[in-house]
């Protein structure tokens, strides 16, 4: 299983959120030297561009180019990427995979981007069942089983994120697998080895982690070492 660090940045800063909420924001530091201590442990992070999530387009971009442009790593990037524009710049930008939210329900522009963008991702943000969307700040009455089961026709990289667990150092979220061959991230309150080790059992491609490393409730060098080779593809 492949472990993906989280760079969530906010007005150019590092910061974890609880479940989505401005109002519980702390602050880490810089994005680009806290991206330069993952690179010695993995060749990818997760970075999620708040701003963007809440205002519906990317905002914080400049970070990111300097994450690529400092490191070696690779980034998947999500918050804010909801026309086939975003798409275009973050991939000019050197983003390796793309993600989509809110605009991947809807299903003529996934099945249009699908084509295009190699390594596009989903990410199915769950509460209670239901998928919130619009930097989590709605929620829908669409089951996520329902709608991963129409989405994976246009493709085949998802990340589920438990949006109630999400920040809270309280353990991942009880879920079954409901996916066959596609690959499949998991995101949400990872605090342990015992939750990774939940996860790599469920079947789960890799698991994102937040709070948990900046926090010093799990260690990237050991979890990669315990985990695979550490590496994200």
């Amino acid at each position: 299983m492949k472990i993906y660090p989280a760079i969530d940045v906010m007005d150019g800063e590092a910061v974890r959120l609880e479940e989505g909420k401005r109002e519980t924001k702390k602050v880490y530091g810089d994005p680009v030297k806290i991206a330069k201590e993952f690179e010695s442990y993995v060749d990818k992070v997760h970075v999620v561009d708040l701003d963007g999530a809440f205002s519906g387009s990317p905002k914080n971009l400049v970070t990111v180019k300097k994450i690529l442009s400092r490191t070696d790593l690779s980034v998947q990037l999500g918050g804010g990427i909801r026309t086939e524009r975003n798409l275009r710049n973050v991939r000019e930008l050197g983003v390796t995979n793309p993600i989509v939210g809110t605009m991947a329900l809807e299903e003529g522009f996934l099945a249009r981007v699908g084509k295009e963008f190699n390594g596009l991702t989903v990410s199915l943000d769950v509460r209670s069942e239901s998928l919130a969307v619009e930097g989590w700040e709605r929620t829908l009455e669409a089951d996520y089983r329902e709608v991963f089961d129409k989405l994976k026709y246009h493709t085949n990289r998802f990340i589920f994120t438990s949006v109630g667990s999400d920040g809270k150092l309280e353990g991942v979220a009880e879920v079954e697998r409901f996916w066959s061959d596609q690959e499949v991230i998991y995101a949400g309150g990872v605090t342990s080895q015992e939750d990774l080790g939940f996860l790599e059992d469920r079947g789960f491609d890799g698991a994102i982690i937040g709070r948990a490393l900046y926090e010093g409730n799990l260690d990237l060098a050991e979890i990669s070492d315990t985990f695979g080779d550490g590496n994200a593809g």
